[in-house]
């Protein structure tokens, strides 16, 4: 080595900074601290994180595992220079994929990749991680935090997380469980969450919109309106499962694909639903997005969830008790429409209430 140069001095010329790496460490420690559970162990190497697994209450336990990541929101927050709820939308992709099956969420890690590293903006990601960790009621167990010059722009990132979840294996929703009878409850979204960003973004190009401009009809500026964070509906699925009067057969996590295609994957081969469109009246984003974008409702409908996050199928006597429930604990939620004797298949008609 050359008189007067570091390894970390040849490693900061090359484009990563390990100091600003260590001082991202140090103001994330925060924001993990408070979504720390009883079961996590202090690996005192730091290398992985140590998780206590309590079995004593179940009989045959189910590990259930999920990765995902945010997409192309992520561009959004960087163009709009806001970084503390993106994290958020991590967690709800991950944690309402495990709850689906009627698993618990316990634990997540992430990873989180930049052109540079700016210690107070990964901070402000961690910091919204922690928020949905503590929404989902799981820890954030650890991660890493990347430096990839020459890969990404100095204020490029992506992040991506995996979760860890526990179920009874006699407790398993899916679409064994579902049959003819049952009601199929819509669970309201928050908005757009985190899916169909590549066609948004070129919507807001193509129309020359203006991320910044208040929007009457949204209720706030554009950028604002696109950042809402994705709803985390771990506790609220796990107290409906968990629910001695509401008999939960399966769960659909409307993502990437739109409502039909996602509640198909909880239905097996002999039912089909029937779903009424005048049942609800999708958020005002989604009408804007289409007319501003020229798309038309198949389109919509097969990219964005149209106003439903998630789709719980209950027992036919159960819709009543699930609804009041829900409703306790925050959210909106209506029937969607009915289970009957079909082929697997998911039928959306009419028209949106208004």
């Amino acid at each position: 080595m050359a008189e007067g140069t570091s390894a970390s001095g040849a490693y900061a010329a090359a484009g990563v900074d390990i100091t600003a790496g260590e001082h991202a460490v140090e103001l994330m420690k925060q924001h993990v601290a408070r979504t720390r559970r009883p079961e996590v162990l202090t690996d005192s190497s730091g290398f992985s994180g140590l998780f206590k697994l309590d079995t004593s209450g179940y009989r045959e336990p189910v590990l259930a595992t999920s990765t995902d990541g945010v997409g192309t929101k992520v561009l959004l927050a960087q163009a709009l220079d806001k970084h503390d709820t993106i994290g958020i939308d991590l967690v709800g992709m991950v944690v309402d994929d495990l709850v689906v099956s009627g698993a618990e969420p316990l634990f997540l890690t992430d990873y989180i990749a930049c052109g540079s590293v700016v210690p107070e903006r990964v901070a402000q990601i961690v910091s919204g991680i922690a928020e949905g960790c503590q929404q989902a009621g799981c820890t954030l167990i650890g991660g890493e935090t990347a430096e990839h010059p020459g890969v990404l722009e100095p204020h490029e990132y992506d992040l991506a997380g995996a979760g860890t979840g526990l179920v009874e294996a006699s407790a398993v929703l899916g679409p064994d469980r579902v049959r003819a009878g049952d009601a199929v409850i819509a669970l309201a979204s928050s908005g757009l969450h985190s899916n169909g960003y590549s066609l948004v973004r070129r919507v807001v190009d193509e129309a020359g919109l203006d991320l910044a401009a208040h929007v009457p009809e949204l209720g706030g500026t554009l950028g604002e309106i696109l950042l809402t964070p994705t709803r985390v509906y771990a506790r609220d699925c796990l107290a409906l499962a968990r629910s001695a009067d509401v008999d939960v057969h399966a769960f659909a996590h409307i993502t990437g694909g739109g409502l039909a295609a996602n509640l198909q994957r909880c239905l097996p081969a002999d039912v089909d639903v029937a779903v009424d469109r005048g049942t609800w009246d999708p958020p005002p984003v989604f009408g804007y997005i289409a007319a501003h974008g020229g798309i038309g409702r198949t389109d919509m409908e097969a990219t964005f969830n149209m106003g439903v996050g998630m789709a719980a199928v209950v027992a036919g006597d159960a819709e009543d008790r699930a609804l009041s429930l829900l409703a306790e604990c925050g959210l909106t939620a209506w029937t969607l429409g009915r289970v009957t004797h079909g082929s697997g298949e998911v039928r959306v008609h009419g028209a949106y209430a208004s």
